[in-house]
């Protein structure tokens, strides 16, 4: 970390630049879309991916569900699945003549060329998101759910008459708090990292539409003429964004009373 950080303060051969590195940074338009791109990812996937994994472990918690082993193992598979091989199955997946299309052709709509249309390819990239890291979540919030005394619930029902929905609004949220809060930065930091979907999924493309910051960061270090130092730079305010939104998030969340 402090060769990056060094080496963002040099240019090629080694000369001190000063912040001639990161003032190229608010001038670079490809920078900006891959700054947009990764943004956009964040916003629509985490909020969504956490909302899910949350209803799922509630639903998985109930002691009514039977076979609930088997549906934790199902949900949470996409995990452990090879990056290249679940990337491999969504570009399957939504080919012009793949099982979506197929779907939309049949209930009257029209297909989409997923891959060649900018916001079409962007989506895809947030379904894949979404489905791959929901169950990793989910497991995280199950274990919080299961150190919560069900007594608390029983209590809450007879002295309150608490609704199901008031127990989870007044008793669940709040004591899963922390775990929440954890969840939400480590889903901050990972998705402002992406690189896996970006690269297999749809390559960047159409054009650079799609192209994520660390993507953009691994192109001009190794796809490109190589240029280590402007990349280190990156990697330098990538890591900044990180820590300035977990600190927000910390902020927001540590409500103690």
């Amino acid at each position: 970390m402090a060769q990056a950080l060094l080496l963002s303060f040099r240019k090629t051969g080694g000369t001190f630049t000063g912040l001639s590195n990161y003032a190229r940074v608010f001038q670079d338009k490809t920078f900006q879309q891959c700054l947009f791109n990764t943004f956009f990812y964040f916003l629509i996937q985490v909020p969504i991916m956490l909302v899910l994994a949350l209803i799922l472990a509630q639903l998985l918690n109930s002691p009514k569900i039977r076979g609930k082993g088997i549906f934790r193992t199902l949900i949470f598979l996409p995990c452990a699945t090879s990056l290249v091989s679940y990337s491999m199955i969504f570009k399957s997946l939504f080919a012009p003549d793949g099982v979506v299309n197929r779907v939309l052709t049949g209930i009257g709509l029209s297909s989409v060329d997923w891959f060649q249309s900018t916001w079409p390819a962007r989506w895809v990239i947030v379904i894949a998101l979404i489905w791959r890291w929901t169950g990793y979540n989910m497991v995280f919030y199950l274990a919080g759910l299961q150190n919560i005394d069900y007594s608390v619930y029983e209590a809450s029902y007879i002295d309150g008459g608490a609704t199901p929905f008031k127990q989870f609004t007044k008793i669940t949220i709040p004591l899963l708090k922390p775990t929440i809060l954890m969840t939400a930065i480590m889903s901050t930091s990972g998705t402002l990292q992406l690189f896996d979907e970006s690269m297999n999924l749809t390559a960047g493309g159409p054009g650079k539409s799609t192209m994520t910051l660390a993507h953009y960061i691994y192109n001009i270090s190794f796809v490109e003429t190589p240029k280590f130092n402007y990349a280190a730079a990156l990697s330098v305010c990538i890591l900044v964004m990180v820590a300035i939104l977990s600190a927000i998030q910390m902020k927001v969340g540590d409500k103690r009373d």
